[in-house]
């Protein structure tokens, strides 16, 4: 009988912290979720006023625009998921405050700690859900939307020109057509383990046959050595030794597109050609890993709404502040992260410091209205 009215009494005194567990999870998850939705929607939307009569130009039609729409909405929820975290925290905390809700779990013993514990389980979980969505899921319809937009293009010629770097080799290329199966002009430099140039390589046009090798047409060629540079005999074909499917070619083209991290490893590595620096891939990757910790720190700005005194109500300025603060945090995340892509900070200070800062000041102005 002992251990059994242990059981019980044990069993009583937990439900109720995981009722309200349960509560305040799947309360700040639907908030969350709206939020998205309201803000994705403002973002296709503007988006659509500016491609759509582009995409009516081609003459793909209403199922051109859809499909604009579902493959860019990955890349939305990613974008706009740290400021739906912000916005939903805000906007329940406020009304469970404005309610009374916060003063009667404050009465139980519920502490501004206790209410932090409780929300980050599902926080977490938002973020791991947008490192699946930066990671996996945007890349690929990226992807699948730049390959269609390009294959779709009935002016090719006028298209963006990029570089890459593959090994010892930097190469330039025009543009890229029919999905990246052709290719306009391509210039190829050839560097030693020094550096220094030791040739190049021009030709017309390239082409990616059906059984997996690119054919450059048009071809000439310098040799420099030793200062001295010599003109080889031009060839009308010539085999483009480089395994880049046309896919990864568009990727290439795109303007820092969405990449996921095995291919920042393999990049990084040197495995495959890459346009980005190694400082854009080393904040990148670290980014992407404290990602969840980024959501934890903005839940923890949207904390103080707690204190909204009584008599205020709704006529408080402490969720405008919240927000103000949230707002400052991303943009300082985005400062820093952009000077870590110029090489103007290693790393780890692009990512780093703006959490530190943050969450260093908000615990401050938690500890004040504590001892209030």
């Amino acid at each position: 009988m002992g251990s059994s009215s242990g059981t019980i009494v044990h069993a009583r005194t937990r439900t109720p912290r995981h009722v309200l567990l349960r509560y305040l999870s799947f309360t700040l998850f639907v908030r969350v979720m709206i939020c998205c939705a309201v803000l994705v929607g403002l973002m296709e939307v503007l988006a659509l006023l500016e491609q759509t009569t582009p995409i009516l130009q081609r003459h793909l039609g209403i199922q051109g625009l859809m499909l604009y729409v579902g493959l860019r909405l990955p890349f939305l929820l990613s974008n706009t998921l740290p400021f739906a975290v912000l916005i939903g925290t805000l906007v329940m905390l406020t009304q469970m405050t404005l309610s009374s809700e916060t003063a009667i779990l404050r009465a139980a013993g519920l502490s501004t700690l206790g209410f932090y514990l409780r929300l980050a389980p599902i926080t977490l979980v938002l973020g791991f859900m947008g490192v699946v969505l930066d990671d996996q899921i945007a890349p690929r319809s990226e992807l699948a939307l730049a390959v269609w937009w390009n294959r779709t293009n009935p002016t090719p010629e006028n298209g963006r020109a990029f570089w890459f770097r593959d090994a010892n080799q930097i190469v330039h290329v025009s543009y890229a057509a029919d999905g990246g199966e052709r290719l306009g002009p391509v210039d190829i430099y050839t560097r030693d383990r020094e550096g220094r140039l030791t040739g190049t390589l021009h030709a017309g046009s390239a082409e990616h046959t059906p059984a997996g090798p690119w054919i450059l047409h048009d071809v000439s060629r310098l040799s420099v050595r030793n200062l001295m540079v010599q003109a080889l005999p031009p060839q009308d074909t010539i085999t483009w030794p480089i395994s880049l499917p046309p896919t990864e070619l568009i990727r290439l083209a795109a303007d820092r597109p969405p990449i996921s991290s095995r291919l920042m490893f393999a990049r990084l590595l040197g495995h495959m050609p890459s346009n980005d620096t190694p400082a854009y891939l080393k904040a990148g990757l670290l980014e992407r890993l404290l990602h969840p910790v980024s959501l934890l720190v903005l839940l923890l700005i949207a904390m103080p709404v707690l204190y909204i005194p009584p008599r205020t109500g709704s006529r408080s300025w402490l969720p405008v502040w919240c927000l103000g603060s949230g707002l400052l945090f991303i943009v300082t995340q985005g400062l820093f992260r952009a000077m870590g892509n110029a090489g103007l900070l290693p790393p780890l200070m692009a990512v780093l410091p703006g959490l530190i800062i943050f969450t260093l000041g908000t615990l401050s102005v938690l500890l004040r209205n504590e001892t209030l």
